[in-house]
């Protein structure tokens, strides 16, 4: 929580120094650049503009000395109550997107759903041995949100990746057994499988459901200092 509010603090300077107008110097661009760095981590809170502008008030009067007009100690509870109400909310609408993404998927696509929620349909079947939860896996994929926002992709780094089944997200761990050696399949992972209600700002939101197409290279078995899963934006675990 309060590295959500510092967070706050800081996208609020350039969102308070820059608004109505544009950035010219280099200085203004480096500001305005670091404000939608932090701002982009801030969209859990669907703040509207008069909120920002409340924010940003407080920050000015304290970064200038000024008299405080609320006193904040006596908000802190209400600090705390009001970010993680929001984050919840915003995490469930998300959610429920997804219970309905991954329906339709499982209905026009024919995808298989698993006890624990997971989705995944065999683009290529393979012809190789399946991966127990305790190998190490050389695999290429390609991440996207449900809108097809990219957030995280070995394919277009045209680099594969090889990494411990049993270190990533849940999703992986069980769609990745579904597999053999040669395959390729596509994952639906609903956010209980993924980052859950925290999610992994700011490229995924809370709630997220993730959908990967994994091609599964090889097993490696005996390979316990291979590279960590794809970092944090596709399937590490947190």
């Amino acid at each position: 929580m309060k590295k959500i509010l510092v967070l706050a603090l800081l996208a609020a300077v350039a969102v308070g120094c820059s608004k109505g107008k544009d950035p010219k110097t280099e200085e203004e661009k480096t500001f305005y650049s670091i404000g939608t760095m932090f701002g982009s981590r801030l969209t859990q809170l669907s703040m509207s503009d008069s909120e920002i502008d409340a924010l940003t008030s407080g920050l000015r009067d304290a970064a200038k000395g000024e008299k405080q007009k609320v006193d904040p100690m006596a908000y802190q509870q209400k600090i705390q109550d009001m970010f993680k109400a929001r984050m919840e909310k915003q995490a469930g609408d998300i959610k429920k997107k997804g219970a309905e993404f991954i329906d339709n998927f499982v209905k026009k696509e024919g995808a298989t759903k698993t006890a624990s929620g997971l989705a995944y349909k065999v683009i290529k079947e393979g012809t190789g041995p399946t991966p127990k939860e305790t190998d190490v896996v050389k695999v290429h994929y390609h991440g996207t949100l449900m809108d097809g926002t990219v957030f995280d992709s070995s394919v277009e780094r045209k680099q594969e990746v090889s990494f411990p089944l049993n270190r990533v997200i849940r999703g992986w761990t069980e769609g990745l057994q579904t597999m053999k050696v040669g395959g390729k399949s596509k994952f639906v992972i609903p956010s209980e499988l993924a980052y859950g209600d925290a999610g992994a700002p700011p490229k995924i939101a809370g709630g997220a459901t993730l959908i990967f197409e994994v091609e599964l290279l090889g097993i490696e078995k005996a390979a316990p200092t291979a590279e960590a899963a794809p970092s944090a934006s596709a399937a590490k675990k947190k």
